[in-house]
């Protein structure tokens, strides 16, 4: 979990974008990553964290672990549209893609406020449209990439500490009788 989630999604997500104190932040993705780069974008105090996926039960743990608004929709204007009237029209500050989908890829430089970030946490097995021209338009700037673990012995420290409660990520247990 540490040498991957956590350092992942801190370091693609949160630190590449660079998450300010009083940002809108939506992440796209509420599994192990999505939740990850929740936990460790409260290290900047943003105002919003929203999170977006299609599981109830998963956005309810998201909630747990500090999302103030949860987004249950696939629906690309729907997310367009309730991301619009949390944000005053205005779009969030940083949009982070952990999933790995051309779908929700698509749905970050959508919702992203003119300046903003967009952050692809996600591993895509498929082609994605980029349409510069509307990145361009709005001053957007994109970051992805491989994690190279330079963090890990702060996010360490940072769960040694007590800051982050690493066992909110256990969700299920399951006997090693019940693994297929």
């Amino acid at each position: 979990m540490l040498s991957d989630i956590f350092s992942t999604s801190y370091e693609i997500g949160v630190q590449s974008a660079k998450v300010k104190p009083g940002d809108t932040v939506c992440i796209v993705g509420a599994g192990p990553i999505g939740l990850a780069a929740l936990l460790t974008a409260q290290f900047y105090s943003p105002a919003k964290l929203i999170m977006v996926d299609l599981s109830e039960s998963r956005l309810e743990a998201a909630k747990r672990f500090g999302a103030t608004d949860t987004i249950c929709s696939g629906d690309l204007e729907v997310i367009a549209q309730k991301v619009n009237e949390l944000t005053d029209g205005r779009g969030v500050d940083v949009a982070i893609e952990c999933v790995g989908y051309p779908a929700t890829f698509d749905i970050c430089p959508k919702i992203v406020a003119i300046g903003g970030h967009v952050s692809n946490v996600g591993v895509h097995g498929k082609p994605v449209t980029l349409d510069l021209q509307d990145l361009w338009i709005k001053n957007i700037t994109m970051s992805t990439g491989l994690v190279n673990a330079n963090t890990t012995e702060m996010l360490l420290n940072v769960l040694k500490s007590g800051k982050i409660d690493a066992t909110k990520m256990v969700t299920h247990h399951f006997k090693l009788s019940e693994i297929e």
